[in-house]
């Protein structure tokens, strides 16, 4: 398997090779165990420590929360879209020798594109602002790189200090959209970066503009599917069916039928399909753009409030309170005291328990 890594020469695949299992087990190996005394008995208990990795589905759980809280603040009364810009496979080979250059690629030339279609709209005519989120993969966890951008329907003119909205459900022409993405990315591959395309590149590319609602439903509906893979890894603990002779088998959902299928693979070929999808090292995963920059926000406070004025009405949003973490004696069902960490000097500091309530993180 380290053989298989090294010949990509990915460094990020190099420092994820080992602590690719799941933290209640990595941790055991790359963590130092923490002790948990019951509180009316004498029994104890090692648990493991946080691995910590970003790909992680455990210890990644409260980053989704507070990325989820982070995006519901910038709520708009306004109709929203998904649009998702794809990779053609042809071009996934650069991908997967040059990730870091290919992905920061496709967020530029794609963020530049909505703008310059907005800018150029009759119905918007101005700034537009739009959160992306880049997946490496499909349902059935093989490389998929695309990159879906959820857009409010409104834009803001600065010289007017007028903020316009988008009636209807129609944003931009896909097809449209796909013409251009695929010239500006091209140019940009060979003229900026340098980089020899393969010898036959298609000329239909895939751009899919969706329409999904209006308001808070429609925000929770993109977040929470872009959310499923963003922080949690690429395959949750769940839906790990079987480790059976060497051969892991994992459930998914097909998008065609919208049944669950089993996919079963050798251990080594699982291995390399997860390690596939870990990104260069410093490579956000997402990114807001527009009028949804954190450097925008008294921008968007004064939107709002004009909206408001309008007559829009905002939904009220409860924040998100990190509950304290428990762990129950299975001797007399009590809960368990933090008593300290012992064993590796050199592990990370850290304890499964926290002891005090966090507010959500304001930083992605």
């Amino acid at each position: 398997m380290m053989r298989l890594i090294k010949r990509i020469n990915h460094s990020s695949l190099l420092r994820c090779a080992k602590p690719s299992t799941p933290c209640s087990v990595a941790a055991l190996i790359l963590s130092e165990p923490v002790s948990g005394l019951a509180s009316i008995c004498t029994h104890t208990a090692d648990f493991p420590l946080s691995c910590g990795h970003r790909s992680c589905p455990q210890c990644q759980h409260y980053t989704t929360q507070d990325w989820l809280a982070k995006q519901q603040a910038k709520l708009l009364p306004v109709e929203y879209y998904m649009v998702t810009f794809t990779l053609p496979f042809e071009l996934r080979i650069i991908a997967k020798h040059q990730p870091e250059s290919m992905y920061q690629a496709m967020f530029s030339v794609a963020a530049s594109v909505l703008k310059d279609f907005a800018a150029r709209s009759n119905k918007l005519g101005g700034d537009i602002g739009f959160t992306g989120v880049l997946h490496t993969h499909n349902r059935r966890r093989d490389f998929h790189p695309h990159i879906h951008f959820i857009i409010p329907a409104g834009s803001f003119n600065k010289d007017k200090k007028q903020w316009r909205k988008s009636k209807g459900k129609y944003l931009f022409n896909a097809f449209n959209l796909a013409t251009v993405w695929r010239a500006r990315l091209l140019e940009h591959l060979t003229h900026k970066l340098d980089i020899q395309l393969p010898a036959s590149v298609p000329n239909k590319w895939v751009v899919d503009c969706l329409h999904v609602g209006k308001g808070l439903p429609a925000l929770t509906f993109c977040n929470k599917r872009l959310s499923r893979y963003l922080y949690r890894g690429v395959l949750l603990d769940k839906n790990i069916i079987s480790d059976i002779d060497g051969h892991i088998s994992f459930d998914y959902l097909d998008s065609q039928t919208q049944t669950n299928k089993v996919r079963t693979l050798p251990t080594v070929k699982f291995l390399w399909l997860v390690l596939q999808h870990v990104l260069p090292k410093g490579l956000r995963r997402v990114r807001d753009c527009g009028l949804l920059r954190e450097n925008c926000s008294q921008l968007r406070q004064q939107i709002q409030l004009m909206l408001a004025v309008a007559g829009a009405v905002f939904p009220l949003v409860a924040k998100v309170k990190r509950a304290v973490a428990i762990r129950t004696c299975p001797c007399c069902h009590q809960p368990m005291c933090f008593m300290g960490g012992h064993g590796n000097k050199h592990a990370r500091p850290t304890s499964f328990i926290m002891q005090i309530t966090r507010e959500p993180n304001a930083t992605v």
